[in-house]
């Protein structure tokens, strides 16, 4: 598989539950449909925004068949792995079926807090059991534990089943020091829909995007004419997205990328605890930016 084939947006995508909380497929059905004809490149399945973590084995099994199967080959599928426990995750790849799947997206452990040199021994067991690439992902809002630039590019030149990084550091200045030394064929990808045109313009490929479930035309063209350097179309767009990018992530995500798709119409606007739904005042607010947007 090149090394580049995640270029682009790739969509995050959200798990539609009905009112009883169950997964509801012919939602996300439609979702997989609406985005891969908004045009976006590929899709993350059972990634943080899919609330993945609120499921039992046999739901996320079911969830990822269902994908496969409804993309039909039309896209790239990456799907999320990851965890705290390095043997339980390579457990976890060894026993995992990837007709369908194309890479894996594994965030950086959680909560136990490793050293920089953990981090390495983590990504390079995964990287050695694994059948196919691995994109690493750093999100330490979510994980307390930061990956620096010195240990992604260490892993980007010691583990060539690595292939890429998702940086959602928002550390501009880490980010940048990936981007200058990084190898040719490693890939960094935006974590941050707001960041993403500045990060392509420095030298990312593209985005892993939330917004891209409700929006995935605007966000799916405004990657592209960055990625081309055609900044005169990309920032009309960039501005146009940005208040709702902003928004959606203003109580925490899923809640507000659901809640905009209710807006849209495409969803209901369920979750599962321990996450709960937006406030009314947000809702409010992101269906005047929806509007205004339109």
């Amino acid at each position: 598989m090149a090394k580049n084939i995640f270029q682009g947006t790739g969509v995050a995508l959200v798990t539609p539950f009905r009112k009883q909380e169950t997964l509801d497929f012919s939602k996300l059905e439609e979702l997989i449909n609406y985005v891969i004809d908004g045009g976006i490149d590929y899709i993350v399945a059972l990634g943080t925004t899919s609330e993945a973590a609120t499921m039992s084995d046999s739901e996320r099994a079911a969830l990822i068949q269902f994908i496969v199967e409804t993309v039909a080959g039309r896209k790239p599928i990456v799907l999320g792995l990851g965890g705290n426990n390095t043997r339980a995750v390579t457990d976890a790849i060894t026993h995992t079926s990837f007709d369908g799947i194309s890479a894996i997206l594994s965030v950086t452990p959680f909560y136990n807090k490793p050293q920089q040199r953990g981090l390495v021994q983590h990504f390079k067991n995964i990287a050695d059991v694994s059948p196919v690439p691995v994109i690493a992902y750093n999100v330490p809002g979510r994980t307390s534990c930061n990956m620096t630039a010195e240990t992604t590019l260490q892993i980007a030149e010691e583990c060539e089943n690595v292939v890429a990084i998702k940086e959602a550091s928002g550390n501009m200045n880490q980010i940048m020091e990936i981007l200058r030394c990084k190898p040719a064929n490693f890939n960094v990808i935006s974590g941050d829909d707001a960041l993403t045109l500045p990060m392509i313009a420095l030298g990312a490929s593209g985005v892993i995007s939330v917004m891209a479930n409700a929006m995935p035309k605007e966000m799916s063209d405004m990657v592209r004419f960055a990625l081309k350097g055609d900044l005169k179309k990309a920032l009309p767009l960039h501005y146009k997205m940005l208040p709702l990018m902003h928004a959606i992530f203003e109580e925490g995500n899923p809640g507000g990328i659901k809640a905009l798709l209710e807006i849209e119409g495409r969803i209901t606007n369920q979750l599962r605890l321990p996450l709960t739904k937006v406030s009314k005042i947000l809702y409010n607010k992101m269906a005047t930016l929806y509007n205004e947007s339109r």
